[in-house]
């Protein structure tokens, strides 16, 4: 079974048309081939739908972008943490800024997701947030302030928070891995991440909505694999 390494890049294709059904399948074959050609750590989040399909045609993990806390039974319209599984992810984001959840709904995926050897990754808006995300053991924390998701400045050009966030989830929890994104799209942002603490960087328009995916992506990598 494919487990996550870090450091590493874990690409997050939302709701974009671009990634799509074959779409998302084509951008995906290209972050493999970058992984293997480079032997860099690449993950990818598709859409729900795409899971199982991508899954089994790739050799990079499949993360979901969501899943919801419920266990099986009558509930309609829900990601089912098992069925998420069954379809072939081995991890899943969790509160992302564009599908925040309740504290109480976090503390149960966390906690049914060990129960399945899931990784988990709770995405922070700021700070404390971040700091509470460690508390509940996560195997890591992304933290993304909301206001530079999707734009071109880096979350790296705010050194100070960034250090500062990083420091204070591995003070709580020094197993939940540190990662951050927001803007991230170039390969000076991956570099600079690292060397303030990061462990990994989330992305999403810096690669799905490139002009040239694959150089962009293999830029990323280089510098992540090049950060000692």
């Amino acid at each position: 079974m494919l487990k996550i390494e870090f450091p590493i890049i874990i690409l997050n294709y939302k709701n974009y048309s671009q990634t799509i059904g074959e779409k998302g399948l084509k951008l995906t074959k290209i972050a493999e081939e970058v992984s293997l050609e480079l032997g860099a750590n690449i993950a990818v989040c598709p859409q729900t739908t795409d899971i199982r399909m991508i899954s089994n045609t790739v050799e990079i993990p499949v993360l979901s972008q969501h899943v919801d806390s419920n266990s099986p039974g009558s509930f309609t319209g829900n990601n089912l943490l098992e069925t998420i599984v069954e379809s072939g992810a081995i991890g899943t984001l969790i509160n992302h800024s564009e599908h925040r959840l309740i504290l109480s709904d976090i503390e149960k995926i966390v906690k049914k997701s060990k129960e399945h050897d899931f990784f988990t990754c709770i995405c922070s808006n700021n700070f404390q947030t971040s700091k509470a995300a460690a508390v509940m053991s996560p195997d890591a924390v992304a933290m993304e302030p909301p206001e530079l998701i999707g734009g071109d400045v880096s979350v790296t050009t705010k050194p100070d928070l960034v250090s500062k966030t990083i420091s204070a989830i591995q003070d709580i929890n020094p197993f939940t891995r540190p990662l951050v994104g927001a803007g991230v799209s170039k390969a000076n942002d991956v570099t600079e991440a690292l060397k303030l603490g990061a462990q990994g960087v989330l992305l999403a328009s810096g690669f799905v909505k490139a002009k040239d995916p694959k150089k962009a992506l293999e830029e990323m990598a280089i510098a992540l694999i090049n950060v000692k």
